[in-house]
């Protein structure tokens, strides 16, 4: 990279969301602090340019005078009918889609340094006619990744992050869905990010067992013997500092989080209900294995909240600082 790219100021995409749902408030909160919190970083907000000024004046946000200042803008992306506050339309569906591709293109093609995504509705997109499972899965298609690792953080100085071998899928399919070679790239992933975005010298991973008691030798399960334990030996031939696998129950204790960069959990409810306890509403999420920067709130659309102001917007702006790290380090300061 040049020295007039490394110099040039960094420029983030956010993503308003569902709109029925919290995400245009919670952007004109967060952006409100921008000035202080992001000197010389810009943001363009994609959405319904109406939708968010009205949402903006809900919460007590003067978009106007924030627009003015120069640091904000707006690419205005057309609702399909009005939104209403805690009201879904399928209607409105594509349109939420249509804000989260202009965002990976302008990424693909070096316009955004990151992109933030406010919550969306999924069910919303599917009653739109549209096969969508998440975020994670559909950055993933969009990009042509072939794998890529969701992955929820806190903040602090030592911040708990969980990773995750398999996202949105049944339980009873999880199983399948675990293999050596998966595991393998998946831990790579994890390690490869940590060092490039996160400025981690040697991440040090910790892995769970699939199983109760991780497989208790055996007796409860084989994955952690067939297919587990392989993987960690192999990834570690790569030079990975990678250790388990760990009992889940046993393993989110500090006297081996406090030596941990990472937790890598077999499926969704094993890692995440530990992590959003310990950091939900200032927590993130992070799309590892990208070409480009992604991250998000952690949580859903809180449509029993939106055009309340009642809404925290500590997440949005987590999600904010942890792309505006992971950008600065990528570009290498």
């Amino acid at each position: 990279m040049t020295t007039a790219a490394r110099a040039a100021p960094l420029k983030l995409a956010i993503t308003t969301g569902e709109p029925a749902g919290v995400g245009p408030e919670l952007t004109a909160i967060a952006l409100a602090g921008a000035a202080a919190h992001w000197p010389g970083v810009f943001f363009e907000v994609l959405g319904d340019a109406g939708l968010i000024e009205s949402r903006a004046r809900a919460v007590g946000v003067d978009w106007a005078a924030l627009l003015a200042a120069g640091q904000v803008s707006v690419a205005h992306r057309p609702l399909a009918v009005p939104a209403q506050a805690g009201r879904l339309d399928a209607a409105n569906g594509r349109y939420v889609l249509d804000l989260l591709d202009a965002a990976i293109d302008g990424a693909l093609g070096g316009v955004f340094d990151a992109i933030v995504t406010a919550p969306l509705q999924k069910s919303t997109i599917n009653d739109a006619g549209v096969a969508f499972t998440g975020h994670t899965e559909y950055l993933a298609e969009r990009t042509s990744t072939a794998r890529v690792v969701m992955m929820l953080t806190g903040t602090g100085a030592r911040p708990l992050r969980v990773a995750l071998a398999t996202t949105h899928l049944p339980l009873k399919d999880v199983p399948g869905a675990i293999d050596i070679d998966s595991l393998v790239e998946t831990i790579a992933i994890i390690d490869h990010d940590l060092r490039r975005d996160f400025g981690l010298p040697v991440p040090r991973i910790l892995v769970t067992g699939l199983n109760p008691h991780a497989g208790e030798n055996g007796y409860l399960g084989r994955e952690e013997i067939d297919v587990i334990a392989p993987a960690l030996a192999l990834a570690a031939q790569r030079g990975i500092d990678v250790r388990g696998p760990y009992p889940a129950d046993t393993l989110f204790q500090p006297r081996y989080l406090d030596e941990a960069d990472c937790v890598l959990a077999m499926f969704h409810d094993q890692g995440l209900p530990v992590l959003k306890y310990a950091t939900f509403g200032a927590g993130v999420n992070i799309t590892l294995g990208l070409p480009i920067i992604r991250t998000s709130v952690d949580h859903g659309t809180a449509l029993d909240l939106a055009g309340t102001g009642r809404a925290d917007a500590g997440s949005m702006i987590a999600a904010i600082d942890t792309a505006v790290t992971m950008a600065r380090n990528r570009r290498g300061g």
